[in-house]
């Protein structure tokens, strides 16, 4: 509704008369653009409807890998070398381009800034790669990013919660393909998933908190996941954070909550306190000088 004083759906029968139906809480279910990069959750702003997951500012920084890597460098968790620069630039500034990729260690992974599910993603071993990776990221997205491989193990950790957010035990995926892609996220399906990873106990500690703070740098609130690289010498890279993760009983972020102490039930439950919490704490702020 766009009245925020009705918290729900119109419906418009045939008639042209329209009915509000009253909602408690919407729990999005909605990845990659206009679901998850704060578009939907403006929408929900707007219309004064609880929702569960990141806000507006949380998503969209979520969604756009360039600004979150800097956030994280900004509040101090280290990221993996990267550059990026825009579609226009390539077609007007390649040679500038090309040399800064001949100074970077491959093999590289070129994509898009604004899309989730490993779309649009290419590993490049070669220089002679490069051009057909970037034009394949362009073709997602304006902004395109190239990221150093980062070698190490590939750790995830689920956050949950609003102003004091807590992290579950990290998980460890090892991909049979090149990389964690697409085809190995949702077709192949060959992807091993370790839950809870084989870590000595101040590593798993300090990717919890690394999760934690990478949740925070970017203002989460209610649930994401974040993903992380162990280099060989036991350093946490982050690699990025996903504000509205896969939800489904096989997903990685309730399995790894499950193995917490967390079962999906009463983690859906929690979720959807987070979400009226952070609704009510809304109410009570003042949006206009003249409000009482």
């Amino acid at each position: 509704s766009p009245d925020p004083e009705h918290r729900g759906f119109l419906l418009i029968g045939g008639d042209g008369k329209t009915k509000n139906i009253h909602v408690d809480v919407i729990f999005p279910v909605l990845h990659g653009t206009y679901g998850e990069d704060g578009t939907l959750q403006g929408l929900l702003e707007l219309a004064n409807v609880p929702y569960v997951g990141c806000g507006v500012l949380a998503s969209a920084v979520g969604m756009d890998k360039v600004l979150m890597k800097k956030a994280f460098r900004e509040n101090g968790l280290e990221v993996g070398p990267f550059f990026w620069f825009l579609k226009c630039e390539w077609q007007h500034k390649k040679s500038e381009i090309m040399e800064k990729m001949r100074q970077a260690s491959f093999p590289l992974f070129v994509k898009p800034a604004n899309l989730g599910s490993s779309v649009g993603i290419n590993k490049v071993c070669d220089p002679s790669e490069f051009d057909s990776a970037v034009e394949a990221a362009a073709s997602y997205d304006r902004k395109i990013l190239v990221e150093d491989g980062v070698p190490g193990r590939e750790l995830e950790v689920s956050v949950l919660g609003n102003d004091k957010p807590t992290a579950s035990l990290p998980g460890e995926v090892i991909p049979h393909g090149q990389f964690y892609d697409y085809e190995e996220k949702y077709i192949r399906d060959t992807t091993e998933l370790i839950i809870p990873a084989e870590l000595p106990p101040h590593v798993c500690e300090k990717a919890q908190e690394t999760a934690v703070a990478a949740f925070k740098a970017v203002d989460g609130s209610g649930l994401a996941r974040v993903d992380m690289f162990l280099t060989p010498d036991n350093r946490i890279v982050v690699n990025e954070i996903n504000t509205l993760p896969g939800f489904t009983s096989i997903s990685m972020y309730p399995k790894l909550w499950e193995a917490t102490g967390i079962p999906y039930a009463e983690l859906v439950t929690r979720l959807v306190e987070l979400a009226l919490e952070r609704h009510s704490e809304k109410q009570a702020i003042r949006t206009d000088r003249d409000r009482a």
